[in-house]
This record gives structure tokens, sequence and C-alpha cells, in this order.
């Protein structure tokens, strides 16, 4: 190998070295192996109402955990990603739309999925739709 591959090579390795480790999970570089990761949730809303509260908590439990929004987040197919707190993976998750309607998805397990898409038949009844065939 001549010495410009090899300066190459070396620089790439480190490089390579460098990036894997500020991507390393921080509780494995402090050493602190037995904390758990924070967990991600997704919350996609595909209903025609903005979300202007959520809150979570476990599984029949009235203690609920105000997750801050910032800005409602808009019907249509928006979305957005929020820490899990601490505890067991079956919550009960609370939505507040637009207008005050609340609506409540029991039992959610945050270990196993990794969101929730509010769907528009969730939001309001669905519009009934008339045959076209005749029938």
């Amino acid at each position: 190998m001549n010495q410009t591959r090899a300066a190459v090579f070396t620089v790439m390795l480190v490089a390579a070295l460098g990036s894997m480790a500020a991507t390393a999970p921080a509780h494995a570089m402090h050493g602190d192996a037995g904390r758990r990761p924070t967990r991600h949730f997704n919350l996609v809303n595909v209903t025609f109402d903005s979300v202007t509260a959520l809150a979570i908590a476990p599984a029949d439990d009235d203690d609920f955990h105000e997750i801050e929004l910032g800005e409602p987040l808009q019907g249509g197919q928006n979305s957005m990603t929020f820490d899990v707190p601490t505890g067991g993976c079956l919550r009960d998750i609370r939505v507040t739309f637009h207008g005050g309607r609340r609506l409540l998805y029991p039992h959610i397990d945050v270990c196993r999925y990794d969101g929730l898409r509010l769907r528009p038949q969730d939001n309001r009844p669905a519009p009934s739709v008339a045959s076209s065939t005749g029938r």
C-alpha cells in the first residue's frame, strides 16, 4: 500500500471511529448500563382537527403526565415525537382536540409499538356514503 492510500485509509478509519463514538448512547459511555434509554413515541394526526393537548399515564391510572406540544398539532398527516416517561409498557394516552373533545386510547404498549395514528374516524363519525350502484 503506498503512503497516500495509507494516509487516506487512516483518516477514514479515524473519522468512522469518531462518528461511532459520537452516536453511542450516553448511558453506555458513562457506564450507566442499568439505566433504560429514553423511549420515543410518534403521534401522527390525520384527523380533521388540531390536537391541542396530549397526556400519558400508566394503564388504568389517572396520574396523567402532560406532554408539551409547543403548538397545536395540525390535522392532515402531521406528526410529532415525544419521550415516554419512565415506567411500564402499557399506557393510556389522552388526546384533546380543538374545541375540547377528548379521546382516550387505553392500553397502548409503548414497548412493542413506536407510534399512534389518529384517524378521522377516531375523531368524528364517518360520513355516510350513498351507493353509486343504484341498489
